[in-house]
């Protein structure tokens, strides 16, 4: 029997509708299942080196924590520490006075420290309003104040007493020869004589002869038995 006409055309419109769809999708990419498999253990690895990378960033981020309060707890104690024997320390430098050392923010990891130092008498508001031999005390207490959070064997100072009067030299020498007692060796270089007359052994430099140095060592307590 013969198809109908109008159902024939109606199929061939249908046929060349797909023929075209196909032709539309180009070449059949025969590897693509293999391609596929491929992508989706490209992506497993992936995502096992995301989750790897975020569990590392975690630690990280608890460790910078962990450190974070670690340190504020031990900067805030030695903060605390310095500063009561700062405070100690400057009344006996100075005979009297008081200091101490001031947080310039609310967080201690970034804050600077201020130093607040009125010796006997002054009310001033800074450090820069003292005299040269005042802010050399002063700074000789804040070395001392840390000095003695953590003693060392030896100290080395360097013409500390330079600007200094002769009442401040003597208290000056009071401290260094009190802290020395401590277990603490002082070596210090010096021009000044009441400095000298701490020292338990003297070491200098002379010029006999002009060009010819010399250098000369005086055990004190020897010296002062030799003269008695």
């Amino acid at each position: 029997s013969k198809l109908n006409p109008s159902f024939q055309t109606f199929n061939e419109k249908n046929n060349n509708r797909s023929h075209r769809s196909i032709a539309a999708l180009g070449a059949v990419n025969l590897a693509a299942l293999q391609e596929l498999a491929a992508a989706r253990e490209r992506k497993q690895f992936l995502d096992a080196q995301s989750h790897d990378l975020t569990e590392a960033m975690n630690t990280l981020e608890d460790a910078i924590r962990k450190i974070d309060q670690e340190t504020r707890e031990l900067l805030g104690h030695t903060f605390h520490t310095v500063n009561e024997h700062f405070g100690r320390m400057f009344p006996e430098l100075f005979g009297g006075g008081q200091a101490r050392l001031v947080m310039t923010g609310d967080e201690i990891l970034d804050a600077g420290v201020q130093v607040m130092a009125q010796p006997p008498g002054k009310k001033n508001q800074t450090i820069h309003l003292l005299s040269g031999g005042e802010k050399a005390l002063t700074a000789i207490a804040l070395v001392f104040a840390i000095f003695q959070l953590n003693p060392a064997p030896f100290c080395l100072l360097d013409e500390v007493d330079a600007p200094l009067d002769d009442a401040n030299t003597e208290r000056y020498a009071r401290l260094v020869t009190a802290m020395s007692g401590q277990g603490t060796q002082f070596l210090f270089i010096s021009h000044n004589k009441i400095a000298m007359e701490m020292a338990e052994q003297l070491i200098g430099v002379t010029m006999q002869e002009q060009g010819v140095s010399r250098i000369v060592a005086v055990d004190m307590e020897s010296a002062i038995r030799m003269a008695q």
